[in-house]
């Protein structure tokens, strides 16, 4: 067992946060060391915890759209990678809306992982909290300005809002988004896939 498969393995039994989850631990991750590309996204929701299977809901059909990309294709872990801020769903606030990933998620999880990882090339950042962690302070006041300034962070990191249909009037009042980042995305998603 490669020390990736080992990390995987333990990623994936973990009960870290099991007291805290609503529907109980279910870490939902797919990774391989030959993955050139990784979408760091913030935790499954209600219908990936179900499936076990990342992104299989409308905003991954959302985000696949974006990525210029079939299903068979962006599950392919030999190609791409997925790893979230949380492995596994965090329930929802009082409006609704899914809580934070977990807090002791990305420190624990991120820094054994991503290392393991010698061939990715660009990893896209999906939503506030993917970028807070691997932007840090280069990060700007809001995710919408974080986004439009896209070109700073390049080659290795491309921040994105999160696909969500939540989001839907955000893409409507920022038509930038679709016009100049996301034919960027697929020109480079294309290169590496």
């Amino acid at each position: 067992m490669s020390d990736l498969d080992l990390a995987l393995a333990e990623a994936r039994a973990c009960r870290l946060c099991a007291a805290d989850l609503p529907l109980g631990p279910r870490p939902v991750l797919r990774a391989s060391a030959t993955a050139r590309l990784m979408i760091v996204g913030q935790a499954p929701g209600t219908r990936v915890h179900a499936s076990g299977i990342p992104f299989n809901d409308p905003s991954g059909d959302r985000l696949r759209a974006w990525l210029g990309i079939d299903r068979e294709t962006f599950y392919d872990e030999r190609r791409l990678a997925i790893l979230p801020m949380g492995l596994c769903y965090p329930g929802q606030d009082v409006r609704g809306a899914d809580k934070p990933p977990m807090k002791i998620c990305a420190p624990t999880w991120h820094p054994r992982i991503r290392p393991l990882l010698p061939k990715l090339e660009l990893t896209l950042l999906v939503g506030l909290y993917a970028q807070a962690r691997y932007l840090g302070p280069a990060r700007k006041k809001s995710l919408t300005e974080t986004v439009q300034c896209w070109r700073d962070y390049g080659p290795a990191f491309l921040p994105l809002p999160h696909p969500s249909w939540r989001n839907t009037a955000w893409l409507k009042r920022n038509p930038w988004f679709e016009a100049e980042v996301l034919p960027e995305l697929r020109r480079r998603v294309e290169a590496l896939l």
